[in-house]
């Protein structure tokens, strides 16, 4: 009885997947349409890349880990990039300074997403780390 079902089975599968052939023998390919829209955004952000090789900044997310201002900021500022550094060497640090502070924020990360996944990471050693829109430099294209 159960081989009577999986054969069944198998012969059902296959004429469902025959469907994806059309009547001159050529495959149909069916795909969901946000394929397409994230092909384009892909092709948008390459000849943006390579259209203003000056511009080096996208909108994206980074985690910010320190905000101080006051005497010797900056220096405290330099400390806790080095601190991270070598606490997390695959990430990036920058400091930033818009008056009167002094922030240090790291990653480049195109999404929200992946920057919520890297501060799950990090938050043990920065508990107060929060996740930022910023401008990020363009990923690396192969």
């Amino acid at each position: 009885m159960r081989f009577i079902w999986m054969t069944g089975l198998f012969l059902l599968l296959q004429m469902v997947s025959s469907a994806q052939y059309g009547s001159d023998g050529h495959v149909v390919v069916i795909q969901d349409q946000l394929i397409d829209t994230v092909l384009q955004h892909y092709e948008a952000l390459r000849l943006k890349i390579m259209e203003n090789p000056d511009n080096k900044a996208i909108p994206g997310y980074r985690i910010q880990i320190f905000f101080d201002s006051g005497i010797n900021s900056s220096d405290r500022a330099k400390i806790a990039r080095d601190e991270f550094l070598l606490r997390f060497p695959d990430v990036q640090a920058y400091i930033n300074w818009k008056a009167p502070n002094y922030r240090v924020r790291v990653g480049d990360f195109r999404t929200r997403l992946e920057a919520e996944k890297v501060l799950q990471t990090i938050i043990i050693d920065y508990p107060n780390a929060w996740v930022i829109k910023d401008e990020i430099n363009f990923p690396q294209m192969n």
